[in-house]
């Protein structure tokens, strides 16, 4: 049914973002590297399995004894930012348990990463320009999707990372000059490497700040409004502003800053289901945004059974897709999902990438 070649595989991503009717609903099931490194050589085969899924994957790619990189068990680094991080499960990412900035005095020796070296992401030092732009060249040789990517915990998540999370809490409480400062030069920072990305010309450039916990936010909207949504903006705004889509990730429960994040320009949410609620999430995005939806990797797919999966999964659908688009699916596997759901979730989004379409020929017939 499908050919999944570069170029059609951009194509029908563009028109789902951009609610031009796609053909299929774009559907990706992302693996660990701790899923990696547990299952090696089980997982591969059920990944080859899955060409629609996985189009790209070739036997053999993947380097067991490599894989882990700085994510291994024990292992201490300490970033461009000066963030102490500590990595405590193979695979996993570590948390950091050294702020640099835990004492405001600190501030006046605090230096930036360099924006000419290239993007630093969390937990590791850097992914350097010129490996960025050869990624660019290549994929855009070959007619593929160009996604650039800012980093994750880019923002919200470094100002805790810098701060601690507790001492930026009261900062938004009491209010120091010094955050206020500290904001601007993230933000400055943040938008050097955009306007550099932006010269690359990608289709999208990618954004990652969990705000999120379980049940509700650790902070209000109205703090959301003064401390956070600016820098959002700014950078986002710049991006669209030059005709390229930004794609925001976010964990946890965020309802309550959703139409902010809309404001602010990001047009791709790549946010969880079950946390938000579906139905929350069909009120507020539909139609105004694309959603990347993220599959309940909290209970269904570690624990669910492949029946209780295809319900979730044909509800989700059915309140959020449309003929027009606008709907994409993501599945996280961390290494506490068995072989048997990795293998169901699969079978699952290549069963259900065109049911928008035949719950629209339902709606034509009643």
């Amino acid at each position: 049914m499908f050919n999944f070649s570069s170029e059609e595989i951009r194509r029908n991503y563009l028109k789902t973002v951009e609610f031009r009717k796609p053909d299929w609903i774009p559907c990706s099931v992302g693996l660990s590297i701790a899923s990696w490194y547990k299952y090696r050589e089980k997982l591969e085969k059920i990944v080859l399995r899955h060409p629609k899924i996985f189009p790209f994957y070739r036997a053999g790619s993947i380097d067991y004894n490599r894989i882990l990189g700085v994510r291994r068990r024990g292992n201490i680094i300490i970033d461009r930012w000066g963030c102490k991080w500590y990595f405590k499960v193979d695979g996993l990412q570590g948390q950091v348990v050294e702020h640099p900035l835990k004492d405001w005095s600190r501030l006046k020796d605090f230096s930036l990463p360099d924006a000419d070296e290239g993007v630093p992401h969390e937990g590791y030092n850097i992914v350097y320009w010129s490996e960025i732009e050869k990624y660019v060249d290549e994929t855009r040789k070959s007619g593929g999707l160009v996604k650039i990517s800012m980093g994750h915990g880019f923002f919200f998540q470094r100002l805790y990372y810098l701060r601690g999370y507790s001492n930026l809490l009261k900062d938004f409480i009491k209010k120091p000059w010094q955050i206020y400062f500290l904001i601007d030069l993230i933000s400055d920072f943040y938008m050097e490497l955009v306007k550099r990305a932006v010269s690359l010309k990608p289709d999208v450039i990618v954004f990652g700040d969990d705000l999120g916990n379980q049940y509700r936010m650790p902070i209000r909207p109205e703090t959301f409004r003064e401390f956070i949504y600016p820098t959002y903006r700014k950078l986002f705004q710049y991006i669209r502003s030059h005709g390229i889509h930004v794609y925001f990730h976010s964990d946890g429960h965020v309802i309550e800053v959703l139409d902010q994040i809309i404001d602010s320009g990001a047009n791709i949410l790549n946010i969880q289901d079950k946390v938000n609620g579906i139905v929350n999430i069909r009120k507020i995005c539909k139609g105004k945004v694309c959603i990347d939806l993220d599959f309940d990797r909290q209970q269904l797919l570690p624990y669910g059974s492949p029946d209780e999966i295809e319900r979730h999964l044909k509800y989700s659908i059915r309140q959020l897709g449309s003929i027009n688009g606008g709907l994409m699916m993501e599945a996280w596997i961390g290494p506490e999902v068995s072989l048997k759901n990795i293998d169901v979730i699969c079978s699952m989004y290549e069963k259900y990438m065109t049911y928008h379409k035949f719950l629209a020929y339902l709606e034509t017939i009643q």
